[in-house]
């Protein structure tokens, strides 16, 4: 039996390479070398464009935890990373030529798959086929997708404020309250009293940030992150996200107030609103953690100020990554809207897992929600009214059933998560 996979990034080739391995003839699709993105610079498979850090290899981390469980079924990139691996304390930090050429090796190698270098701008929908073209896929293949989806465009974001986990919140400082209205509302408040603020405002001002690439400086141009706010005066944020006015407590007005908004899919995670920021992840931590009631913040997504086109998966995706209206197409990457190298290429494992079901057995097969790697899953098919990339954290995770101190809860995720894979995997034992 044929498949296709489009893309030979991440995602791209943990799926050729699951079904590969599981005896499918498979055609995998790159348009380089004969055509390049914006971003990358070789033909190799699964380069690294941006940094060469798959980060944290700590099971008390979600995406060390989603980097177990990929280990767990078989990763390609897990194997290239191990193989490609270069001191970085308890990051996974590789040598990126050494990490593509390894990929690119096994791929190429590989008896049941077959590596074809030409752009695809039309799909065949009578082939089961994995789109793996990620967010800087071609013109002529998205607007191919955009016509089969009825979507007018693709999303993409120009920002994403920080995203922090609600029982890291210190709710003695921070109060419930909407701008404007009496009694109990659903905004999160921090105050600020003028102290304060200067001191937090010196910090955002000096914060280190990252620079755009080229091919994002447009966008950067047209956002308005915190600090770049916070440079045009003392005042500007007082008269934008930061403003008091309408958030009194105890009948009396703070200096300055930090909202934060719970995201529609998961009340265990809130959104600082107007904190769209550019600064290293560093000085992200440095900066939120000045805000009153934030001291122990636990940040479960991190600001980011650059582009990166996705569907919007809820609307077109069913759980496992397959189109709902086209039964042999599949979405993986970050086109699908998972953030991150690990995330991407777990995406590429989880939709491969389902069309080899559905080919072997006539229907989906969707990864536990209590793994990472099944969470995400579900994060990008479930309806959500705020819908942005969203990449591993215990958030988007169930919460545990049982009762468990805190200091011990990422520990109970991580063993919950793999005696469920392990399980899983027992059940189907052609995983």
């Amino acid at each position: 039996m044929k498949v296709k996979v489009i893309g030979g990034g991440l995602a791209g080739v943990e799926a050729a390479y699951f079904l590969a391995n599981h005896g499918l003839e498979v055609e995998l699709y790159e348009m380089r070398p004969l055509k390049y993105s914006k971003a990358h610079t070789s033909g190799l498979l699964a380069e690294l464009v941006c940094s060469n850090s798959l980060r944290s290899n700590d099971l008390k981390t979600a995406v060390g935890l989603l980097k177990r469980e990929m280990e767990l079924l078989d990763s390609l990139v897990i194997k290239a990373a191990n193989h490609a691996q270069i001191l970085g304390g308890t990051s996974l930090m590789v040598d990126r030529n050494e990490f593509s050429k390894f990929i690119t090796d096994v791929i190429k190698n590989h008896k049941k798959i077959k590596v074809i270098n030409e752009e695809v701008t039309k799909l065949d929908l009578t082939i089961p086929t994995i789109i793996a073209a990620g967010p800087l896929a071609s013109d002529e293949l998205v607007n191919h997708l955009l016509e089969l989806t009825g979507e007018d465009n693709l999303n993409f974001y120009d920002a994403v404020a920080p995203i922090i986990s609600f029982e890291s919140i210190n709710l003695d400082i921070c109060y419930f309250k909407d701008r404007y209205v009496e009694g109990k509302g659903t905004y999160l408040n921090c105050p600020m009293s003028k102290e304060e603020y200067d001191k937090f405002y010196e910090t955002l001002i000096k914060a280190e940030r990252h620079a755009p690439k080229d091919f994002e400086r447009e966008i950067f141009e047209a956002c308005m992150p915190i600090e770049i706010m916070a440079k045009r005066g003392y005042q500007t944020p007082l008269f934008g996200p930061l403003k008091p006015v309408g958030l009194e407590i105890d009948g009396k007005r703070p200096y300055a107030v930090v909202q934060l908004r719970p995201e529609d899919f998961s009340s265990q995670m809130y959104n600082l609103v107007g904190f769209q920021t550019s600064l290293r992840q560093g000085a992200q931590r440095e900066v939120i953690k000045m805000i009153p009631g934030l001291e122990n913040a636990e940040i479960l997504r991190y600001g980011v100020v650059h582009r990166n086109t996705y569907f919007n998966s809820p609307k077109i995706l069913n759980n496992g990554f397959s189109f709902k209206e086209y039964p042999n197409l599949y979405l993986a990457g970050q086109i699908s809207g998972v953030e991150g190298y690990v995330e991407s290429a777990a995406s590429g494992i989880a939709a491969a897992i389902s069309l080899y079901s559905k080919l072997t057995s006539g229907h989906d097969i969707f990864l536990p929600e209590t793994t990472v790697i099944g969470s995400l899953s579900k994060y990008v098919s479930t309806p959500n009214s705020n819908f942005v990339p969203m990449n591993a954290n215990f958030g988007i995770v169930p919460i545990l059933e049982e009762k468990v101190r805190k200091k011990e809860r990422r520990e109970a995720y991580a063993k919950r998560a793999l005696e469920t894979l392990e399980e899983f995997k027992k059940e189907n034992k052609w995983i």
